[in-house]
């Protein structure tokens, strides 16, 4: 899995090269600002709490600035999805990968639930909740989620067959094993202040023994 080809095919509008002048860089040092105030916005406030003026006071900006840059609640809810899905990329593959350095090939599998169970721990995947859970009743919220969540979705599979090249032959079970994870994870997230770190230790070995029989091709859907 080449860390740099993801990254770039899930690169936010705009963030293909990187600012050469100084206004430029400031521009886009200003721009990143607000795009992670309106992620704590999110986290804090959840969907109806994301507005431009909470945003451009958490970040001191002018409403000049502010409109320059994001001139609608719209166009700065589009930036932070694509921000959210970007940096949870990100984050999972520099853990995942820093721990596949010297793995062995049994212990892949384990070393990739876990690191995408400390993914989903992050004020990133909050942000995604919130916004996964507004866009539900939200259309104009999803015109943005939506293509971008599919998009990620399609990156991500795609990525997963150069990664795994002998799964090709069971390519629907390795697709619905990430599923399994996927859903898994964030119930057990949305779960964990019910059933506890017991409880949820207990449903993650459980999850690791089914992908591992997924894996061996003892279990197949």
């Amino acid at each position: 899995m080449t860390k740099q080809r993801v990254l770039h095919a899930l690169l936010p509008a705009g963030h293909d090269a990187q600012p050469v002048r100084w206004q430029q860089q400031k521009s886009a040092r200003t721009r990143l600002r607000i795009v992670e105030a309106a992620i704590d916005c999110l986290v804090e406030g959840g969907y109806s709490g994301l507005s431009t003026q909470a945003v451009a006071e958490r970040t001191r900006v002018s409403r000049g600035a502010m409109h320059h840059h994001f001139p609608t609640r719209m166009d700065l809810v589009g930036a932070v999805v694509e921000h959210v899905f970007f940096e949870r990329m990100r984050l999972f593959l520099e853990d995942y990968l820093a721990k596949m350095e010297h793995a062995t090939e049994a212990e892949r599998l384990e070393i990739a639930t876990a690191s995408h169970w400390r993914s989903v721990q992050t004020r990133e995947y909050a942000a995604y909740l919130e916004l996964a859970v507004a866009a539900r009743t939200d259309a104009e919220l999803d015109q943005f989620f939506g293509p971008v969540a599919r998009r990620y979705d399609e990156v991500w599979i795609a990525e997963m067959i150069e990664a795994f090249p002998h799964w090709r032959d069971q390519w629907e079970q390795m697709k619905l094993a990430s599923d399994f994870v996927n859903v898994l994870h964030m119930g057990l997230l949305l779960q964990q202040p019910v059933f506890g770190e017991a409880r949820t230790r207990r449903a993650q070995r459980l999850s690791n023994e089914v992908l591992r029989q997924v894996y061996a091709g003892t279990l197949v859907f």
